[in-house]
């Protein structure tokens, strides 16, 4: 467990500054997110490893191939997806409001979107800055 939440968070651990502000920076609501996602990433992993989930270049995750999904789970899956990524939105959003400028939203957003998508194992899926997915090596 350790080590997932390692990789989760390790976009923000390392970083002490963006912007004037703090990747680091702590308050109950980032805490709640960063506990959701977790508790999340144990089941979305073999879909992240089938490729049937990938990391979007603007720091959610997508069902890119949902055919790699058995119909029976789609839906399941559908949701964790959508779960994640209202959490993953949550966190940046909070991010922003801790550090006094809801306005740097966007830009922490891409600065998640690239450290999730150098720290995916390699078999992952993401999509780079044109919108291309590519498969990590």
């Amino acid at each position: 467990m350790i080590r997932l939440l390692a990789f989760l968070f390790g976009c923000v651990l390392g970083t002490a500054a963006f912007a004037q502000g703090n990747l680091e920076i702590n308050t109950p609501a980032i805490d709640n997110y960063k506990s959701s996602m977790g508790q999340r990433h144990a089941q979305l992993t073999p879909w992240y490893q089938s490729g049937a989930v990938g990391l979007a270049k603007d720091g959610t995750v997508f069902l890119r191939d949902p055919g790699a999904v058995p119909l029976a789970q789609r839906q399941a899956v559908s949701r964790l997806v959508a779960a994640e990524n209202a959490d993953r939105a949550g966190l940046y959003r909070e991010i922003a409001r801790a550090n006094g400028n809801p306005g740097w939203e966007p830009d922490i957003r891409a600065t998640f979107a690239q450290r999730w998508a150098n720290r995916a194992p390699a078999g992952w899926w993401v999509q780079s800055a044109t919108g291309i997915w590519q498969q990590k090596k």
